[in-house]
């Protein structure tokens, strides 16, 4: 939610303030006059296709593009073909990611060809390395606009630049202290959103890229998400996702330092506000006091994702992780007393270099004691830009795709014993769609991040209803809404 501007009322005679967020309502309106003549000319609206590829962070950086884009009068289309505005919002935390972005671009030169008037944009992590950007100025020179992850809110100022002079506009910051929030969004869902409440990282794990693209951790003010989330439960949502590179570690950066779980206690008290949720925390920051918040509220979702990466303290030093297993297992097992209801969750990397077989049967002991409700499992990719791309003893592929398969027949094995145990209950659920499989279904998500399908008239959706967990299919229920 923000506070609507009418950009009738802006003075276009006037020069651009200098104050943010007012400079880009200042350049939205701008570009409304630009896009709304372009329409008139083409006898029909313009359309923008947006890929956005990622994390929960890129997927938010999205609907505030959309957003703006909406206000100045586009509308969104599903393909490529077509569009006079194709953006793509991009991950850079795989090698492979750039690659299919490169291959995309290709089949986009050849739609512009016949659309002349296409504009291309490229935002997101994968535009904060240099080397890329090169690349494009050299071998892409068809694209139109490339910007960052710290600048996103200068869509529309970027998009006038673009308009105005027909040149390439290349728009990247190496980092940031400005946080602008205060515009428009096109947000997914009507009843759920997510709500940033701190940028950056400051982690530096060996093998990820992210502190290098998403800049030092700068958290916002704690007044500043209260209000949004008020404007947000005032406009249908009761449900939001908290979220941050590593929640744990909101508030360190700001002139009067307050803890995650203090901000979690403000937002649990906004009236109105049914569910809440929050990722990604990291397992050095969680504290008791944070545990307690959880375990107190009855707002705060079940689940909780935990990163655990590895299960060897060795390798979890190399990956400069800053604990060790036993201390991630005593933390696992602390969240477990305290919470008995909870759902952990997690990530899981295989064949980092170095890995011996101990060090997995390490990581396999783990998921053992720990009995994760779900994993996400990766084999281990170099990330050029990393430490760990440049270690050496690179774990040989048969051996890693080996280790791989027997983590991920555990790890179903166990999600698929953890996820029946609450067969026979009757659970809350935010109904959030019909199956796609089955019409006839609504779709459903409990407070521990379980689906449960169900019998239901679609005016449910966006609401909470109790549900009776009538037969577990491994990783969702089937169930009935309970009158």
């Amino acid at each position: 939610m923000y506070n609507y501007v009418d950009l009738d009322k802006i003075n276009l005679e006037q020069p651009a303030p200098a104050q943010e967020p007012e400079r880009q309502y200042y350049f939205m309106a701008k570009v409304r006059e630009l896009v709304k003549k372009q329409a008139d000319e083409l006898g029909r609206p313009l359309k923008v296709y947006n890929l956005v590829v990622g994390c929960q962070m890129n997927a938010k950086d999205s609907e505030k593009l959309l957003g703006i884009l909406r206000e100045v009068g586009y509308e969104e289309t599903e393909s490529e073909d077509g569009a006079d505005l194709v953006i793509y919002n991009t991950c850079t935390v795989r090698e492979n990611a750039n690659q299919k972005v490169y291959g995309r671009l290709g089949y986009l030169n050849s739609l512009k060809r016949t659309n002349p008037h296409m504009m291309i944009a490229l935002c997101g992590c994968m535009m904060q390395e240099a080397n890329v950007v090169e690349t494009i100025k050299k071998s892409y020179r068809f694209v139109d606009i490339v910007f960052g992850t710290h600048n996103i809110f200068k869509l529309a100022e970027i998009l006038y630049q673009r308009m105005t002079t027909k040149k390439m506009v290349i728009d990247i910051w190496d980092g940031t202290t400005a946080i602008v929030e205060d515009l428009p969004a096109e947000r997914k869902y009507s009843f759920k959103s997510g709500v940033n409440i701190m940028f950056g990282c400051n982690n530096f794990c060996s093998y990820c890229i992210v502190p290098h693209v998403r800049g030092r951790e700068r958290s916002r003010n704690p007044e500043d998400i209260i209000h949004e989330i008020e404007g947000l439960v005032a406009d249908g949502v009761v449900e939001v996702m908290l979220l941050g590179q590593n929640v744990n570690s909101y508030g360190k950066t700001l002139e009067h330092p307050i803890s995650f779980a203090e901000l979690l206690r403000r937002v649990e008290a906004i009236e109105g506000l049914q569910r809440i949720r929050f990722m990604t925390s990291h397992p050095k920051d969680l504290s008791d006091e944070l545990i307690e918040v959880m375990k107190q509220s009855k707002k705060i979702c079940r689940h909780l994702h935990l990163p655990l990466q590895s299960g060897s303290t060795r390798i979890l030093k190399e990956m400069n992780r800053k604990y060790t297993k036993e201390q991630y297992l005593e933390l696992a097992g602390k969240i477990r007393k305290e919470i008995p209801d909870i759902s952990i969750t997690t990530d899981i990397i295989v064949g980092f270099p170095g890995e011996t077989e101990e060090d997995f049967l390490e990581t396999m002991d783990v998921v053992e004691k720990v009995r994760y409700d779900s994993a996400f499992t990766f084999i281990y990719s170099k990330r050029t830009g990393t430490p760990a791309a440049s270690m050496e003893n690179q774990v040989p592929a048969n051996l890693v795709k080996d280790r791989f398969d027997r983590l991920l027949k555990q790890v179903q094995r166990i999600s698929t014993e953890m996820s029946s145990k609450d067969t026979g209950k009757v659970m809350d659920a935010l109904v959030e769609g019909v199956d796609e499989k089955n019409k006839e279904l609504l779709t459903g998500r409990l407070s521990n991040n379980v689906m449960v399908h169900f019998p239901g008239d679609p005016s449910l959706i966006g609401t909470i209803v109790p549900v009776k967990l009538e037969q577990s299919k491994g990783f969702y229920y089937i169930g009935t809404k309970v009158e």
